[in-house]
Order: C-alpha cells, then sequence, then structure tokens
C-alpha cells in the first residue's frame, strides 16, 4: 500500500516537529502527525500493526526519534512503515524549501520593482524641467 502525504500535512509536521525540538515536547506533534493521516489510513496501518495502535505506533517513532532533525523523523516514519508493507511518499524538504524561497524572492523582488518604478517615474520628471 502507498501513502501519500500532501504539502500541507508535511508542512504541519514540520511545523509541528519544529516546535517540539524547541519546547522538548512531542505531545501536539504527535497529534500533528496523527491528523496527517486519513482515517482510512489510520485504519489500515492500524490492522497490519501487532499492536492495532497508530497512536501507539507514532509514540514509539518519537522516542526513537533524536528530536533534533526533522528530517530524521520523516526517515523513521517512512522506514517504520516501510516494515508493515505501506510506502509513505511526501514532498522532500528540499522542493519546499526551494518553493518558499522563491516566494520569498518574489516577494523581495515586488518591493524593489515598486521602489524601482517610483525612482524611475521621478527620474523623467527631473528631466524634463
Amino acid at each position: 500500500m502507498e501513502i501519500h502525504l500532501d504539502k500541507r500535512a508535511v508542512k504541519q509536521i514540520r511545523l509541528s516537529a519544529a516546535d517540539a525540538v524547541e519546547e522538548g515536547d512531542t505531545e501536539a506533534l504527535r497529534e500533528d502527525v496523527l491528523e496527517a493521516f486519513s482515517e482510512e489510513q489510520v485504519e489500515e496501518i492500524e490492522r497490519r500493526l501487532d499492536s492495532g495502535d497508530f497512536f501507539e505506533f507514532l509514540t514509539d517513532v518519537l522516542d526513537e526519534w533524536g528530536g533534533d532533525d526533522v528530517d530524521e523523523l520523516f526517515e523513521l516514519l517512512e522506514t517504520q512503515l516501510g516494515d508493515i508493507g505501506i510506502d509513505l511518499k511526501y514532498e522532500p524538504r528540499d522542493e519546499d524549501d526551494d518553493l518558499e524561497e522563491a516566494d520569498d524572492d518574489l516577494a523581495d523582488d515586488d518591493d524593489d520593482d515598486e521602489e524601482g518604478d517610483d525612482d524611475a517615474e521621478l527620474e523623467p520628471e527631473d528631466e524634463d524641467d
């Protein structure tokens, strides 16, 4: 079986993991990871787990996680789910970061363009005088 986490879910997990690193509390992270999966996906995962409990599975993954590297958390999820025959797919961090940086650059370029336009408008007026 293959499970694909959308961009929103991946972003939420990353933000929550960063908070967990700062605060040293994984309770909210566990809830956010749980919410990233649909009810049907959780049911399928639970059918494949020996314990039959996805929440317990997440607790074990978070206990194993070093708590420092968010990418390590995703790798652990991939590995542990892979062990029960579930292929976890999601957009890697580099692509998300590149998109966010591109958006930031565009916003900066827009600011620069607006300033440049104001200057360009003033220059011709100065030349006419």
